[in-house]
């Protein structure tokens, strides 16, 4: 079992990194393409490949999986679209950092929905990330424009994702869920081009290979990752390492973007290096026999 618990982090991890870049990508995407034709291209893109690698999936879809996956895909779509559009009005860096907040929402959520506990080392590792994140990603003023608040309801959003996911991948298999619910994320962007008279004339290279990345890298196969490790971990401890995304995006975007690498980023990256830690930690906390001092 504990074998499993640190393959589900190990994927979650590779998830972190994948979508880390994706701040990166998407920011370039949305350069030649508008929000919804983003999310259309990737959703749609990403469907067909899990369709093509398990089709044999397609044959033992339950009516549990359709209804599940159709909930979790319209949970994605408008956290997406709130994400990608906030984008269009913040930095890549706040939208990271925004997004972030799903951190402390998701034990909030299990609380009011099953009345969990917050475990106070799950509570501790939830606000260092968070404070993590705040040192690495916010740049110069505090204020808070549509794009930011765009973003935050974007977090809320994610937040019921990764509670929801990890609830029915419990009962249910995690590649069925995450065809569906990509199916169900394309049908409504795409829905949303055509309402919003956006079908482009004509694309060109520079507008494709950003979303041919988002859909196999920063959508299938993070996204598969993620489903499959929600098996084997919690809410809380998912979304602590998830939020290393940041992390990640921040990096990259010093490399890719020549963002400069100041004190407070590197104070960031400690203060999540040691959430993760904490989060880790836990059953070691919590199993440490009492030792009494010998006199």
């Amino acid at each position: 079992m504990a074998m499993k618990q640190y393959l589900g982090d190990v994927l979650l991890l590779i998830t972190a990194v994948v979508w880390g870049s994706g701040f990166v990508v998407t920011a370039i995407a949305l350069e030649h393409l508008t929000a919804y034709q983003v999310m259309a291209g990737r959703f749609v893109l990403a469907t067909l490949i899990l369709c093509v690698l398990f089709h044999r999936k397609l044959r033992t879809l339950s009516r549990s999986v359709l209804w599940k996956g159709a909930v979790l895909g319209t949970i994605l779509f408008v956290a997406f679209a709130l994400q990608t559009v906030g984008l269009e009005y913040t930095t890549p860096s706040k939208n990271a950092f925004i997004t972030a907040v799903n951190v402390v929402i998701v034990p909030v959520i299990a609380y009011l929905v099953f009345k969990r506990r917050i475990d106070r080392h799950e509570g501790l590792g939830s606000v260092l990330a968070l404070a993590g994140i705040g040192f690495m990603s916010l740049q110069g003023s505090m204020t808070i424009n549509i794009g930011d608040f765009l973003t935050l309801l974007c977090a809320v959003g994610f937040a019921f994702d990764i509670f929801y996911t990890n609830l029915f991948v419990k009962k249910e298999d995690a590649l069925s869920l995450t065809i569906v619910q990509f199916a169900t994320a394309s049908i409504l962007s795409v829905g949303a081009v055509l309402v919003l008279g956006e079908v482009p004339a004509g694309l060109n290279g520079a507008a494709i290979w950003p979303v041919v990345y988002l859909a196999v890298f920063s959508t299938t196969i993070a996204y598969v990752c993620q489903n499959i490790a929600f098996r084997y971990t919690t809410p809380t401890k998912a979304a602590v390492i998830l939020s290393l995304e940041s992390f990640f995006g921040t990096a990259m975007s010093v490399l890719f973007l020549h963002e400069v690498l100041t004190g407070r980023m590197v104070l960031g990256a400690v203060l999540i290096l040691t959430a993760i830690l904490i989060a880790e930690l836990k059953p070691a906390f919590k199993f440490r026999p009492k030792i009494r001092p010998e006199h």
